[in-house]
């Protein structure tokens, strides 16, 4: 049987909100098998768990924010996103304010922390949502058109390509697919970061957005080039960032994926409308497990291979 996943121990992190600037503390716990992913605002006088499915999310401006009542996380995607590389189904997520830490932009720390943690099986089967059946939306036209799909497939793979008008992205690679059953998730996609422009940062700050974002936790730009000392992680990072935040904002479907995914200059408003649109379309998908793990795609039996 493909089994279920979460933590061994606890582990903890501490860091400061991209947006917020706030100081957050964060504490990862296992959970009981089909808990699914649930954050916990334990700062408020009634701790208030939110769980991580579509219908949570109420914002998708600049990043992913999920709600419950008046409780509310943001910036959720880079964690989610490393649970579904690493292939987390339970997982508390206790955190003291409403922002996740952004600590270095990428997907990381996080991955660090959970394989430190452990990563262990649980007797339960493992509920995949199979697209049978292609679901895609698409919003603007011409040179503002952009599009994101899902259609059939054993295993999970993702495409995306970005189109920037901007020399130092240009000079990238802006196309790129990444697939499960093959590549390395920890290596191949969770370092690449968050990205942003020195001339979006005021208007950012008047909106209260990117008060915690900086050259340590962010690819930053000028209108010519990258302003980071060290460079690029990776020869086409901003793209690769892409794919990572659209694993995070898939994973908002409470289940780990079997499809493909291709999408064409989306972002987390499109990735979270694609994931609804899937959701409302009960005939394009069905939850599937493996009773025999020959039958999974490949790879997907097996712990996530470390860096």
């Amino acid at each position: 049987m493909l089994q279920q996943r979460t933590l061994k121990s606890l582990t903890r992190a501490v860091g400061v909100g991209m947006h917020s600037g706030q100081r957050v503390e964060l504490t990862l716990r296992p959970a009981q098998p089909d808990t699914g992913i649930v954050f916990r605002r334990v700062d408020l006088p009634q701790p208030v768990d939110i769980p991580m499915v579509a219908s949570s999310v109420s914002d998708t401006r600049m990043a992913t924010t999920v709600a419950n009542g008046g409780a509310k996380v943001a910036t959720v995607e880079h964690l989610m996103s490393a649970c579904a590389g690493l292939g987390i189904d339970n997982l508390y997520v206790d955190i003291t304010a409403e922002e996740v830490p952004i600590l270095d932009g990428s997907a990381a720390s996080f991955v660090f922390l959970l394989q430190s943690a452990g990563i262990v099986f649980q007797n339960a089967p493992r509920r995949f949502i199979q697209v049978t059946k292609p679901v895609e939306v698409r919003e603007g036209s011409g040179a503002s058109e952009r599009w994101a799909r899902l259609e059939p497939f054993h295993g999970y793979r993702l495409s995306f390509e970005i189109d920037f008008d901007h020399p130092a992205v240009d000079a990238t690679g802006q196309q790129v697919a990444f697939d499960m059953s093959v590549n390395s998730y920890s290596r191949d996609i969770a370092r690449a970061r968050t990205f942003g422009f020195t001339k979006d940062v005021e208007m950012m700050r008047v909106n209260g957005l990117g008060l915690g974002g900086g050259l340590d936790n962010a690819i930053v730009m000028d209108d010519y080039k990258i302003l980071n000392a060290g460079g690029l992680r990776y020869d086409d990072e901003f793209v690769k960032h892409k794919i990572l935040d659209a694993m995070g904002d898939l994973y908002m479907l409470g289940k780990p994926l079997l499809a493909s995914f291709s999408a064409f200059r989306s972002g987390h408003a499109l990735n979270n409308k694609l994931v609804r649109e899937l959701l409302s379309q009960t005939e394009a998908w069905k939850i599937v497990s493996f009773e025999d793990e020959q039958q999974a795609p490949k790879g997907f039996a097996q712990l996530a291979r470390a860096w």
